[in-house]
């Protein structure tokens, strides 16, 4: 492994940021959140959809939004569950700046959604499963924004949210 600056490691496979923890309550909240993400990843694997759900919620814990990927659904190559959550967000709260709000995805955020949770003011990313397809440039900009004041929290339920990818993806070849 490869050390690449403040949080962020290279392995062989992908570059990875550390999940950091605060405490044993903080991780057990956290993967609550994720585990609620998670269901409706289940229910859009259910639908043929590439299973990746996301959920916003409030310094509380309450529930903002969520969604799933929905591209086939809509036919729009755009409709990542990201996306979609803050669209919710955004029209459920009235606002078009998503601050002290925090994001859980079952799958490492793509560029598109990392663009969409800046632009959002989305500062607390957690997400479970790493990105395969992460390239070099788009672990550069984690590392921007984390210097920026946005945290990244990865690895979350890992095995349970690749788990979902992987015999998503087995069960179409």
């Amino acid at each position: 492994m490869q050390h690449l600056g403040r949080n962020r490691i290279r392995s062989k496979k992908v570059e990875r940021c550390k999940v950091r923890r605060k405490g044993r309550n903080f991780k057990v909240l956290k993967k609550s959140h994720i585990k609620l993400a998670l269901k409706i990843a289940k229910e859009s694997a259910n639908k043929n959809e590439i299973p990746v759900g996301c959920v916003i919620f409030d310094k509380k814990g309450k529930v903002i939004s969520s969604a799933s990927n929905s591209s086939i659904e809509k036919n729009d190559p755009t409709a990542h569950a990201e996306i979609l959550a803050i669209r919710k967000a955004c029209k459920n709260l009235n606002l078009n700046k998503l601050n002290e709000l925090s994001i859980f995805v079952t799958l490492e955020p793509c560029k598109m959604c990392e663009y969409a949770i800046y632009e959002a003011g989305i500062k607390k990313i957690f997400f479970g499963a790493y990105s395969e397809n992460s390239s070099l440039t788009h672990k550069k900009i984690n590392y921007q924004l984390e210097n920026n004041g946005y945290q990244f929290y990865g690895g979350i339920e890992e095995k349970e949210c690749s788990k979902l990818l992987t015999n998503f993806f087995k069960k179409l070849r």
